[in-house]
């Protein structure tokens, strides 16, 4: 482990002058490690959000035939779970509030189980989708509690960085769900619907997730509560304690808990109402919020890691290459998340954000051209040989893109750049409103797929370029900043 020898030597430190309590001190190896493994267990979360989001890529052929049903019926499978995160997301902040944030996680963990359970098993389309309804739920909590416990953990000198392990865990997730589904696949014979024992190969891909959901209810309970809540809730002791555990040497605490008892004393409980003021209804950085939410998914990242399967197969390539490809561009988005790690902290949100905007609206302009090219329909449909090529480096360059930016920014920003006053619940509203982004895209994918690839990507690149405005003039930057301090 590196030891710094003093604040500001740490990527991304910037000593605050509000509060002795709140200067960043020399990083201890013990409490790094400490805080690490604290963080680490939150985004646990974020790896079956990962997991549970990505993995209906690989079973979605095999849900098809399975069930003798269409695009839109496979449309409704896939996007049902986010509707059920947008209420999971919404509950989070009131949950996360009363039953306090490990409470919560281990809700979640046992939401994540049952659903992966409930899955493997389903009588009918129908009860498929309620099961990824409550996995859905699941992951809504989780997008929500886990960058919130992060945030009030991780001591300021290195938010940043801690806040980023749970995109990190997110992309895991993901890549694991498409390892585990090429292996499935290649396991059945290169069809999904083929058995692999009791039941089919599809059905082993939705299952899995079971075992990780348990993992973390594990690691919840090996977690302290956040001291932030502690406080709120009368255990100032046991906040003192933990406080202990996770801030470096020569922080006063006494001055620490002070100074949150302080914020959290000239406040109360947030409700709706407290979001909401301004020209058009809702506090103007609650809007921030919901537009960077927005913006996240309308680039239409996540048609890579739900439709790629049968993206690629639709220009003409078969069941399991489309899954290897959904491998590749798995390991690109974790590449791309380490990248955002060592950089969020030292070059700050907005940079990275603006640098992966301008990527994007380059990669997807790209492939809006190679798709123009697409002969055919359905797994007929093909793609020349060089536009194919380019097909497939845009959409790796744009994943790479979206991974050291907006992947990891967005995250960290829903965690920090909200007052103390209203951060849970407003951290609900822009989480909630980034499912119900991400289900208008995931719903309309397959039909507009239908209509006209090319456009579509046209469409992905267009928000991607009006992300670029949005970032320069309404995104304020947070690195460096104790949480107390925003406003």
């Amino acid at each position: 482990m590196v030891r710094f020898t003093d604040a500001s030597s740490f990527p991304g430190a910037r000593v605050s002058t509000t509060s002795s309590a709140t200067q960043p001190q020399q990083p201890d190896t013990a409490h790094l490690g400490r805080v690490v493994f604290i963080s680490a267990a939150a985004a646990m979360g974020g790896f079956l959000f990962g997991y549970d989001s990505a993995v209906i890529n690989g079973a979605v052929t095999g849900i098809q035939k399975h069930f003798h049903v269409g695009n839109s019926e496979t449309a409704f499978v896939v996007a049902i779970a986010l509707l059920g995160s947008a209420a999971g997301a919404v509950a989070a902040g009131w949950l996360a509030d009363h039953l306090g944030r490990v409470r919560t996680m281990l809700l979640a963990a046992v939401l994540f189980a049952i659903s992966g359970v409930g899955s493997m098993f389903p009588p009918s389309v129908q009860l498929l989708g309620m099961w990824r309804v409550m996995g859905g739920v699941a992951i809504g909590i989780a997008s929500v509690v886990a960058p919130t416990y992060i945030a009030e953990v991780a001591p300021t000198a290195y938010r940043g960085r801690l806040a980023s392990f749970q995109q990190m865990a997110i992309v895991l997730g993901i890549t694991v769900s498409q390892l585990a589904n090429y292996a499935l696949n290649r396991a059945a014979g290169g069809e999904s619907t083929n058995k692999l024992g009791p039941v089919q190969a599809w059905q082993w891909m939705l299952g899995v997730e079971t075992v990780p959901a348990l993992v973390y209810g594990l690691m919840a309970l090996a977690i302290p509560e956040s001291p932030r809540h502690l406080i709120a809730t009368g255990r100032e002791q046991q906040a003192r304690a933990v406080l202990r555990e996770v801030e470096p040497p020569g922080v006063d605490l006494d001055a620490r808990v002070a100074e949150i008892r302080s914020v959290l004393d000239t406040t109360h409980k947030p409700r709706l109402v407290d979001l909401t003021g301004g020209r058009f209804g809702l506090l103007p950085i609650v809007w921030v919020g919901i537009g960077a939410s927005a913006f996240q998914q309308f680039v239409g990242i996540n048609v890579i890691f739900y439709y790629s399967s049968v993206l690629w197969q639709s220009v003409g390539i078969n069941e399991s290459n489309s899954l290897l490809i959904s491998i590749s561009t798995s390991i690109v988005n974790v590449i791309g998340t380490v990248i955002a790690m060592a950089l969020v902290d030292r070059v700050g949100r907005k940079p990275l954000a603006l640098a992966g905007s301008i990527g994007m609206a380059a990669s997807l302009g790209t492939a809006a051209w190679a798709f123009s090219y697409r002969h055919g329909t359905g797994t007929s449909a093909t793609l020349p040989s060089l536009q194919g090529t380019v097909a497939l480096v845009a959409a790796h360059v744009f994943v790479l893109c979206f991974a050291f930016s907006w992947g990891v920014v967005v995250w960290v920003l829903l965690g920090e750049m909200f007052p103390n006053k209203i951060r849970a619940l407003a951290l609900s509203v822009g989480a909630s409103a980034q499912w119900i982004a991400n289900w208008l895209i995931t719903v309309s994918f397959p039909d507009l797929a239908n209509w006209n690839l090319s456009a579509t990507y046209v469409i992905y690149a267009c928000f991607a370029l009006l992300s670029i405005p949005f970032v320069a003039f309404c995104i304020k930057e947070t690195r460096g900043r104790a949480l107390e301090e925003m406003g």
